[in-house]
């Protein structure tokens, strides 16, 4: 017979999906971002980024070689994780730095575990607490936006840095101030992740539910909700980081249990730690406990007989 019939399990749910194509669509949702950086930082925010991405994939390749596994790099996650990396640093840190994160988060916390879909954190934010750890100086350093086009310009402090009220919503939703690259313009990182959700990339769930309560946190402790939700990384890890499919639940109360988790920490630890910023530490505390929290929220199987049922 010509026409062969396949036997196969269900479900038999077909999808086009694939990582490469969701990869794509999460560094498509990213460019904004980059332009945006362009502006606010000039020409040095592209070398940093292409700095961190060729380092990234060129990591990839060669750990898959020396582990002699597959080549990976095709299905453009070193990709994203370079462009992650670069926008969580300052443009003005030394490039070998970032290198060395980019190595972090490919080689030890990405491969070292087996690769995609293995590692249980999320490479670009552990690699970025690494560097927040060894370099503290280099990762806390800003430059003021357009610094650029100011050959006296001196280094400045971040909105969370800085007294509340310094820099007006205005200024927070298009990112004239200091801060890393990725997380200056808010409007940037809502256009790419209203694409992410247009194109059924990431579920609304995480991101929503993350900004919610970190806005009811911040408002629970005297902060200014808007404020701290325009301010930091909050936008770039509830949009890009948070909704890593490897690193947060796949049940619907996992991701909401998840996400409140993310948003209350966030602004704990802006308020009450000796770092400005929460973001990549609640994330990654997270991304520890979601083997717990999907566990906890894993629907019960249909027509399972009960514990003391007869069968």
């Amino acid at each position: 017979m010509e026409n062969k019939m396949y036997v196969s399990s269900s479900p038999h749910f077909r999808s086009d999906s694939s990582t490469t194509k969701i990869m794509l669509d999460v560094i498509i949702a990213l460019i904004p971002a980059c332009i945006a950086a362009t502006i606010i930082f000039g020409p040095m925010s592209l070398m940093l980024i292409g700095v961190c991405v060729a380092t990234c994939v060129l990591s990839e390749y060669i750990s898959r070689k020396v582990m002699k596994r597959d080549n990976t790099i095709g299905d453009l996650s070193a990709v994203v994780t370079g462009l992650l990396l670069a926008l969580n640093l300052p443009v003005n840190i030394n490039p070998l730095i970032a290198m060395f994160g980019c190595i972090v988060a490919i080689v030890v916390v990405k491969q070292m575990f087996g690769g995609i879909g293995m590692n249980f954190v999320n490479p670009a934010l552990a690699a970025r607490i690494v560097l927040l750890v060894s370099f503290p100086n280099a990762m806390m350093t800003w430059v003021d936006a357009f610094y650029y086009k100011n050959p006296d310009a001196v280094t400045s402090a971040t909105p969370l840095a800085s007294e509340v009220g310094a820099y007006s919503y205005v200024d927070l939703l298009l990112g004239t101030h200091g801060g890393s690259l990725g997380e200056t313009c808010a409007v940037a990182l809502v256009i790419g992740g209203v694409y992410l959700v247009i194109k059924k990339v990431i579920s609304p769930i995480i991101p929503c539910v993350y900004i919610a309560s970190s806005a009811l946190m911040a408002l629970v402790i005297g902060q200014d909700p808007i404020y701290q939700i325009l301010s930091g990384g909050l936008l770039l890890g509830a949009i890009f980081m948070a909704t890593d499919y490897v690193t947060s639940p796949i049940t619907k109360w996992g991701k909401v249990i998840y996400a409140i988790g993310c948003g209350v920490l966030t602004i704990l630890l802006r308020t009450y730690s000796n770092m400005p910023e929460g973001v990549s530490f609640s994330i990654l505390l997270m991304n520890i406990l979601v083997p717990l929290i999907e566990s906890a929220t894993t629907p019960k199987a249909f027509g399972a007989v009960r514990k003391g049922d007869k069968k």
